[in-house]
């Protein structure tokens, strides 16, 4: 056992990587998170996996050097991002400097895996949030080869990847520039399967089932799956898949599609998620981005409902290369980022039906599962359907007034 309470794993895969042995693997348990599994008869006990732990040998809490609301200056990567389209703009900085780009893309399985370009166009795969932790694969090794040549290297992933990065590396390297980004928390890749095979499914129903016969087919029908599809607007974004049936097979907003509901709800987010051993900028990054939530409230002029970037400086390094972009930005204050995104610091509470979801999920179809456990209450529903038909009437202002006074 590499870590006393598996339940404390990030997943990160420091702990693969850096085995001199190869006697470690990540290995899925019944929740579908990947886990390290050590065979213990090629363990030569040398304790490097716990030693380079970021669970076990965590990094010190931080505050950023600078906070900035930003927006790439090209509207269509903009579009084509989850909020103001940043990591672009960094990411095409380092490669017209001869650098290298790790990221996370969707597979032919439409898995989330780790990979790498070296050219500005192979950018396009790492656009968008992905709401699966990704598989590091052999990433980090291939960026320290990266590193040792003296090429740059812009490698960007979760809090708890960066940190396993840094953990593998052992070493600091001037020619490393590493992003992670305000992390909700990362879903069951067990789950998002399912999910996509129950859309893929209702997609296709009998007659056209010969069309999905094989895992190959069932994947390859599907040509592009955005999380974050911004048709109705940046806050109110929207799952979008197309398949090669049909251009448009589904669109549904982030209070809609079950898969975004039960994320939301943190119905099935890993257990280390719920206490975070990197929050609080302990990866050791050297910018953490993300979405710019609350901007309306103290820069209204700033938000056109396209998605604007939170940008946080925590290095000198993130600050040299920051400030070779061009990209429209606004400078605010750490206070004004962290009303928005308290994720930065505080773990998500682990909610009750998060138990009762893992208790039922194999034995009930996944989608009813998910929207009767997200279900608003009664209560709740009432209330909205009163405020909407107040406001309707005009008079939602004058019940707040009244019920004020009282």
């Amino acid at each position: 056992m590499i870590i006393p309470n598996l339940s404390d794993c990030t997943g990160c895969s420091a702990c693969v990587s850096i085995c001199p042995v190869n006697c470690i693997s990540m290995q899925e348990d019944s929740e579908g998170f990947l886990y390290p599994f050590v065979e213990e008869e090629k363990c030569t006990k040398c304790k490097k996996c716990e030693k380079n732990c970021p669970a076990i040998v965590q990094g010190e809490k931080r505050k950023p050097l600078k906070v900035y609301a930003a927006k790439n200056p090209n509207e269509e990567i903009r579009r084509q991002s989850s909020s103001g389209g940043i990591f672009t703009l960094l990411a095409e900085q380092i490669i017209q400097d001869g650098g290298v780009v790790f990221g996370a893309r969707f597979n032919d399985k439409w898995e989330v895996v780790h990979d790498y370009t070296e050219m500005i166009e192979g950018l396009a795969v790492f656009h968008g949030s992905k709401y699966v932790q990704s598989y590091i694969g052999d990433s980090y090794k291939l960026a320290k080869d990266f590193l040792i040549t003296g090429r740059q290297v812009l490698f960007c992933g979760t809090p708890c990847q960066i940190a396993g990065l840094k953990a593998f590396l052992q070493k600091n390297y001037d020619n490393l520039i590493t992003i992670d980004f305000a992390c909700h928390g990362v879903p069951s890749p067990l789950v998002w399967k399912k999910y996509l095979d129950a859309i893929v499914d209702t997609l296709f129903p009998p007659p056209h089932q010969y069309i999905i016969t094989t895992e190959e087919k069932r994947y390859g029908v599907v040509t592009d799956i955005k999380l974050r599809d911004k048709t109705y607007g940046w806050k109110i974004f929207s799952f979008a898949l197309n398949t090669n049936e049909r251009k448009l097979s589904m669109l549904e907003t982030l209070n809609k599609n079950t898969f975004l509901k039960g994320f939301l709800r943190d119905l099935y987010l890993r257990p280390s998620c719920h206490k975070c051993p990197v929050r609080s900028f302990r990866s050791g990054s050297d910018i953490t981005i993300g979405d710019y939530w609350g901007i309306q409230s103290f820069l209204p002029e700033f938000d056109d409902d396209k998605g604007v970037s939170l940008v946080m400086i925590n290095t000198e390094k993130g600050r040299r290369i920051y400030e070779l972009l061009n990209n429209v930005k606004q400078e605010t204050t750490y206070s004004q980022a962290l009303a928005g995104n308290p994720v930065i610091e505080k773990s998500i509470p682990l909610p009750a039906k998060r138990a009762v979801f893992f208790e039922k999920w194999n034995n009930e179809p996944l989608i009813p599962l998910i929207n009767r456990l997200t279900a608003e209450p009664l209560k709740m529903r009432l209330k909205k359907l009163i405020v909407a038909f107040l406001r309707r009437l005009g008079l939602l202002s004058l019940v707040k007034y009244i019920m004020g006074k009282k």
